[in-house]
């Protein structure tokens, strides 16, 4: 039997630690999304609800707390690491 790929697992192949991403929050003040930019630090497969899920680690650029966790799905991809 063919073990499928865990949930995300197929947006964590196209990132690395030390990738910059983007994610948006919705803004119900001003009724407008907000995007926040960071770097990747982890990507891990971790168990969330019963359910085998890739999750990812960043560190905001633009907001003053930790890191923060996402599922990977969630993060789009704005600038690669330079890995030469």
């Amino acid at each position: 039997m063919d073990e499928k790929p865990k949930f995300g697992e197929l947006s964590a192949e196209e990132l690395n630690i030390g990738d910059i991403v983007e994610w948006s929050r919705w803004d119900s003040e001003n009724s407008e999304w907000e995007y926040n930019y960071g770097i990747i630090t982890r990507l891990s497969n971790e168990i969330r609800s019963n359910r085998m899920v890739s999750i990812s680690r960043v560190l905001p650029l633009n907001e003053p707390q930790g890191e923060i966790e996402f599922f990977t799905l969630s993060l789009r991809l704005i600038s690669q690491i330079n890995e030469e």
